[in-house]
């Protein structure tokens, strides 16, 4: 059986996975040039330091949840001193599987936080509450996939999240505070 340090050896660094990139590697790193934590947030998340976390995350390249979370994410990591690796989605399904949302998709991103024996502490993912809300309004104005004008109205979807996803700030927060909330279990 794989562990989840064995999960985690496989995982690709940051660097390699931004590397790897090849759909939405500018808008992600836009946003993580762009977010920024405020001094509260660094003096807590120097308080978890001492858990030594690390954190495996599985993803993909073209998930517009990743490209906003992750950056964000990132910026909590450093700080914590939490180190992470990165596993594409659809080439490790056998521990995606084991983090359904909902039991039964496989949405991303997941972050699976883990001490240094390897053992699972908290996990996070695919989105915070209010950017679910957001994204169940929007899509609710979508028409029945069996819908002629269904595949052009999931388009503008989804470019309409990914526009809202690199620009809307508040949304950033809320996304920062529902993964510090996450943190927090871990102590």
């Amino acid at each position: 059986m794989t562990t989840l340090n064995d999960w985690f050896d496989k995982g690709l660094t940051r660097e390699t996975y931004i590397e790897d990139m090849t759909t939405n590697k500018e808008s992600l790193l836009a946003v993580y040039n762009q977010f920024n934590l405020t001094s509260k947030d660094k003096e807590w998340l120097a308080t978890i330091k001492p858990k030594q976390l690390r954190a495996i995350i599985l993803t993909a390249d073209w998930c517009n949840d990743a490209m906003v979370n992750l950056p964000i994410f990132m910026k909590l990591a450093e700080e914590a001193d939490i180190e992470t690796r990165y596993l594409i989605r659809d080439e490790n399904l056998e521990l995606m599987d084991q983090y359904l949302t909902n039991g039964t998709a496989r949405s991303i991103p997941i972050i699976i936080f883990i001490n240094d024996a390897g053992e699972e502490v908290t996990k996070w993912g695919p989105r915070a509450p209010e950017v679910q809300g957001f994204a169940d309004e929007l899509r609710s104005s979508l028409p029945a996939k069996d819908d002629p004008g269904y595949e052009a109205a999931m388009n503008a979807f989804i470019q309409s999240m990914k526009s809202r996803f690199t620009s809307d700030k508040d949304l950033w927060q809320h996304i920062k505070t529902d993964l510090i909330q996450t943190l927090q279990q871990t102590l």
